[in-house]
């Protein structure tokens, strides 16, 4: 003859069961959740920390940013991470044929990483007129909210306008008085391929530059 069930407990085992298999569900969204944050920020946003004040008022030094990995592709007027491994030059008066010369270096010899904003890329023209403080692009001048100062060094690094070449981009920073860029040797044009990724949001920022703790965020995009 059959074993009598208790219904009282077996309503406790199916609980039991129940619990146990909400349990497993938490656990294994955690660990998806985890899993999905760690390839976030593995392939897709990185933190970077500004250092030095080229990009004043923007980004301030020791800002804390988050970068967008490279399969985004910048536009003009995007804040861009660089690896300045090499820059780019012409080797001719007319401004036609490139060569490559190392960039800026660290103390120990490795490339400095740059923060600076895109403002041209490869086929578009260029041109920097220092009297008027002025940038423009395409014969359009850039209507430069962002920047502290006008822009009156053209630097020593091209003469405007020219043709910024395929594969290579023109950058500078907001300071523009205070910002070692694209004008100037060594650094001149990036290759694209040393874009490290683009910025898309200020997350941190010194107390002291902040009123309330709404101002350590931004939308750099």
């Amino acid at each position: 003859m059959a074993k009598r069930t208790d219904p009282a407990e077996e309503k406790r085992e199916n609980e039991g069961l129940a619990f146990l298999g909400d349990l497993m569900d938490v656990v294994e969204a955690a660990i998806a959740t985890v899993f999905v944050f760690l390839m976030v920020f593995t392939f897709l946003l990185r933190p970077v920390t500004v250092d030095g004040h080229s990009m004043e008022p923007t980004l301030y030094d020791d800002d804390q940013i988050l970068i967008l990995a490279p399969l985004y592709t910048p536009k003009n007027g995007d804040i861009i991470v660089i690896n300045d491994e090499r820059g780019g030059h012409f080797a001719d008066d007319a401004e036609t044929v490139v060569i490559e010369q190392n960039g800026l270096r660290n103390s120990d010899g490795t490339p400095l990483v740059l923060v600076k904003r895109l403002i041209a890329r490869g086929g578009q023209e260029i041109d920097i007129d220092p009297d008027n403080g002025t940038v423009a692009v395409d014969g359009k001048q850039l209507q430069e909210s962002y920047i502290k100062d006008l822009t009156r060094n053209a630097g020593d690094a091209f003469t405007y306008p020219f043709r910024v070449p395929e594969g290579y981009l023109f950058v500078m920073g907001d300071n523009r008085p205070g910002s070692t860029d694209s004008r100037f040797d060594p650094v001149g044009l990036i290759p694209e391929d040393e874009v490290i990724g683009t910025a898309v949001l200020r997350y941190g920022r010194s107390e002291e530059r902040c009123k309330s703790w709404k101002d350590k965020f931004a939308w750099l995009f």
